[in-house]
This record gives C-alpha cells, sequence and structure tokens, in this order.
C-alpha cells in the first residue's frame, strides 16, 4: 500500500456556518419549529465534525469504514467528509538512541556497542497498515543491524592482518554501511533513515585488559620497526658518503663493527656513552 493525497477544504468558513446553523435556529426556531432547529443543529454539528487541525510536519491518514482514502498533509484547519476517521501521524525527524548490546565480532571477541540513530516517516500509508507498530518496528529493527553489522566486521585490525574495514574505521564507511542497512530493513514501514552513527564501542569488559596490552605492543612494534628502518637508511647513507668522500677506507670487518655500533646507538631507547679511540683503529 502506497501513501496517496487526500484533498481537504479550509476549514474556517465551514466552521463558521457550522457555528451559524448550531446558534441561529437555536434562538430564532426552537419555539417556532423545534424539529426545523433540531435539524439544522445537527446539520452544523456535522459540519463541524469533519473539521480537523494539522500542525506544522504533521498528516492526518483518513479511512472510511475500512477502506484507505488518503493522507491530508496541507497545514491549518481543514475540513473533509465527517464519516472519515482520522488517525494523525507526525512527520518530524526523531532520534533513536540505541542501547549498548554485548555482541562478539568476527574474530569472536565480545565487544560492546551502540548506535544513534536519526529517522521519520516518509509515507505514512505504509507506517499505519504495513506494521503493526512503526516505532517499535524501527526500534527492534535497528538493534538487529546494529548487532548484523558487528558480527560482521572485526574490532580492530590484527598485527599482521589489515582488513580492509574495521569497526574502529574512521573513514565513516561503518556508519554509510549501517545507514544503508536500516534503510533495507525499515523501508517496509514507510520509514527512512536520516542518519546512523556508533555512538559507542568498546571491548566488553572481561576482555579489555587483555585487548589493551595487545594494542600497546602492536604500537610499540610498529614503531621499533619504523625506528629499525630509519637507522639502516641512516648508516647506509653514512657509509656511502664515507666512500664517495674517501674520508676513510674500511674492509669489510670494520665496516661491520661501525654498522653495529650506529645501529646500537640509533636503536638505542637511551642516550648512549660514547667511546673515544685514541689508539689505532686496528688495535
Amino acid at each position: 500500500m502506497k501513501e496517496k493525497e487526500l484533498r481537504s477544504q479550509s476549514g474556517y468558513i465551514i466552521f463558521i456556518a457550522g457555528l451559524l446553523l448550531i446558534i441561529v435556529p437555536a434562538l430564532t426556531l426552537l419555539r417556532v419549529v423545534p424539529i426545523l432547529a433540531l435539524i439544522l443543529g445537527l446539520a452544523g454539528l456535522f459540519m463541524i465534525i469533519g473539521l480537523t487541525v494539522i500542525n506544522p510536519n504533521e498528516a492526518a491518514v483518513a479511512t472510511f469504514f475500512g477502506d484507505y482514502e488518503g493522507t491530508m498533509k496541507q497545514n491549518g484547519l481543514r475540513w473533509v467528509n465527517p464519516l472519515f476517521r482520522r488517525r494523525k501521524i507526525s512527520l518530524r525527524a526523531r532520534n533513536l538512541n540505541g542501547q549498548k548490546l554485548k555482541v562478539n565480532d568476527k574474530m569472536g571477541n565480545p565487544i560492546e556497542i551502540a548506535a544513534v540513530v536519526v529517522w521519520r516517516v516518509n509515507d505514512t500509508a505504509k507506517a499505519l497498515f504495513e506494521v503493526d507498530d512503526y516505532v517499535k518496528f524501527v526500534d527492534i529493527q535497528s538493534e538487529a543491524a546494529v548487532r548484523h553489522l558487528a558480527s560482521s566486521y572485526a574490532y580492530d585490525n590484527i598485527e599482521d592482518e589489515q582488513a580492509s574495514i574495521t569497526l574502529r574505521d574512521g573513514s565513516g564507511k561503518i556508519n554509510e554501511m549501517l545507514e544503508k542497512e536500516l534503510n533495507e530493513r525499515i523501508t517496509q514501514a514507510g520509514v527512512e533513515v536520516v542518519e546512523a552513527r556508533i555512538s559507542h564501542l568498546s571491548y566488553a569488559p572481561e576482555i579489555a585488559g587483555a585487548m589493551l596490552q595487545r594494542q600497546q605492543a602492536t604500537a610499540v612494534v610498529a614503531a621499533r620497526k619504523q625506528i629499525v628502518e630509519g637507522a639502516v637508511g641512516m648508516v647506509e647513507m653514512a657509509l656511502a658518503r664515507l666512500s664517495e668522500k674517501e674520508i676513510v677506507h674500511l674492509d669489510e670487518e670494520r665496516k661491520a663493527a661501525m654498522v653495529s655500533n650506529l645501529l646500537v646507538v640509533l636503536c638505542g631507547e637511551k642516550s648512549v656513552s660514547p667511546v673515544v679511540n685514541t689508539g689505532t683503529l686496528y688495535n
């Protein structure tokens, strides 16, 4: 079922006419022709019953004995067939602050994850007639989408395994995929997701300490690797410049000793104390 527009009339003139049909006969004809006064009063009341006030970003869905007649979205005081049943529905954007969920990620690690979803109704007919409670439907489907997303990707990259996408990805791809999956899940309820973002992400308390140590170890290894690569480059440059300038001629054994000493100096965590050799190089 798709939404269709229901044309309605401005209700101000009808409101005044209905009041006149109730008040004027009651003051003039009630004693003379009471039946006519009663009929005119009922007609005025019938006209007033058809009035509906529609606020901005609000709609009224009209049904007639179970048949969907259409949706009124014109703001202000509107009038339709008084026999229509009207149900108002908000078209404003709404926030869903999801609760923290405990899920296993792709690697089997228990994590805690939560998301914030901004959504609104874009098809009033589907929202009211395709699902039992569209607000609860969005809540449940949002939780299901977050659980599915969390179990489909790893929390973070393993030491030697560079995954293309992780839950901690800072590029926004995870949020984009969450928004896409949510729209696919709740489109049948006439709802669209304006924005969806991961609001909380962490390892579960029982493994948080171990994972923190792993992350620290990974950072240390990466830093040492970069230091070693830089030191090797500096040693290579030093040997090349010494050979190019012909400052000193070193055999292979002395080159090896020089490389060893330079690597110790460059890769050491603490500053070294130099030892000055006052004798010959070959002693």
